[in-house]
């Protein structure tokens, strides 16, 4: 049985995904932003290209079609919202943002090696899992397309194209993919999916935590963890009752200027500012009252100038996976409810509108296929598990699926 799933090629989980969109490594941080505010994707990747080393001048060819470069392209990473969120506010920049904006969008990458990852169409499906076992969060993987001119003259009107290297252009193989792919495929598992995420072991007890009350601020440095993680910062009260999460997902939905926010309210604050529908009207007035009072007139320039406040609509349509297939709407899944709670939240939401910053949570005894159902339904890559009481108990990740998915295979050979 697992010689069907072992035959497989990364190429065969690429079939119809788009290509990447790409930015140069001397790009600045504004630009960046502007390429963000103004396309479809979540994510950006960022390349270090040189393909004009010992070209003639006099050549008129298109070089990139042609593969005449000599220079080696390779991604270095990516870049959101997130990145540009985070960036602005740390305490220099939250004095002179404008200034900030001009640094090179390299100040956005995390220094943490092996997270972007280049692997050959022809590299197996057991070798992407274990370099995802082994810390990396993409696999890069060279697809092929036809270069007409059209999109060529399409490419010069924008900052951001799909990057062209020898003839070929790129995408993301992703955690989801692959979970996706064993999903379809999930009988050859059996009994495994059946069993409950508890009695696989794949609870894990290392997660990010906020209080409730705590400045957002405080927590600044997990959420940019979280964000290269591929998870998020739960939101808890006093007695570890999960209330709700700061989730990056929800954040790269976000007007830049939401950078302000963090820097000035509380954790559930924050959450009440990012959901759905855009923030409420006192908590806009605390923002700017407080960036008054701490004399951080750049910041409140830029949250005045911000042409919108709250979530952009075109968040709608977007994914935190590179896949482009549409989640159903009529998915049933699970999300934390405290009825009759002062931190009781509505729960009523597509699995294709923007995400809240309500949890999706799973029990210890849910099966393994349906947290993957519940994760994929709302494009996550992790679930939090609660208790009956809502007592947050831990996290089951894409990264632990896959784990145990490995060691099945394994098993089957």
């Amino acid at each position: 049985m697992a010689v069907s799933l072992l035959e497989h090629e990364v190429s065969d989980l690429c079939l119809g995904k788009p290509a990447l969109r790409s930015l140069a490594l001397t790009t600045t941080v504004a630009e960046a932003l502007f390429a963000l505010k103004n396309c479809d994707d979540n994510f950006l990747s960022v390349w270090n290209c040189d393909h004009t080393e010992n070209i003639s001048k006099d050549y008129k060819g298109n070089c990139e079609e042609e593969g005449c470069g000599v220079g080696e392209c390779k991604c270095v990473g990516k870049v959101s919202m997130v990145d540009v969120i985070c960036y602005l506010c740390k305490d220099e920049n939250l004095l002179f943002p404008s200034d900030a904006l001009k640094a090179p969008v390299s100040v956005l990458l995390p220094e943490i090696p092996g997270m972007v990852v280049h692997v050959e169409p022809t590299s197996s499906l057991l070798e992407a899992i274990d370099l995802i076992l082994q810390g990396a969060k993409n696999l890069v993987v060279p697809i092929k397309t036809r270069y007409s001119s059209r999109r060529k003259q399409h490419q010069k009107l924008s900052i951001t194209s799909p990057t062209i290297h020898n003839g070929r252009e790129f995408c993301w193989l992703t955690q989801e993919d692959i979970i996706r792919f064993f999903l379809s495929s999930i009988g050859l598992f059996a009994p495994l999916p059946a069993l409950s995420v508890d009695t696989l072991g794949i609870i894990s007890t290392e997660f990010l935590t906020i209080d409730y009350h705590s400045p957002a601020i405080s927590k600044l440095e997990a959420i940019s963890r979280s964000l290269a993680d591929e998870t998020s910062v739960a939101v808890i009260d006093s007695d570890g009752i999960l209330i709700g999460e700061l989730s990056p997902f929800t954040l790269a939905c976000c007007d830049y200027s939401v950078a302000a926010a963090i820097a000035t309210l509380s954790s559930g604050d924050l959450m009440a500012y990012i959901d759905c529908g855009g923030p409420p009207e006192d908590l806009v007035k605390v923002v700017m009252a407080r960036l008054k009072e701490r004399g951080l007139e750049g910041m409140l320039q830029e949250f005045t100038n911000s042409s919108c406040y709250s979530t952009t609509s075109s968040c709608q349509s977007q994914s935190s996976s590179s896949s482009d297939e549409e989640s159903a709407t009529s998915t049933p899944v699970s999300t934390l409810h405290r009825s009759g709670g002062k931190y009781s939240r509505s729960m009523s939401y597509s699995a294709r509108m923007v995400r809240r910053s309500e949890a999706i949570v799973c029990h210890p005894k849910s099966s393994l296929v349906a947290v993957m159902i519940q994760a994929i339904a709302h494009r996550v890559n992790y679930v939090w598990v609660i208790e009956d009481d809502c007592s947050l108990v831990g996290i089951v990740r894409f990264y632990d699926m896959l784990r145990v998915f490995r060691e099945s295979l394994e098993d089957m050979a």
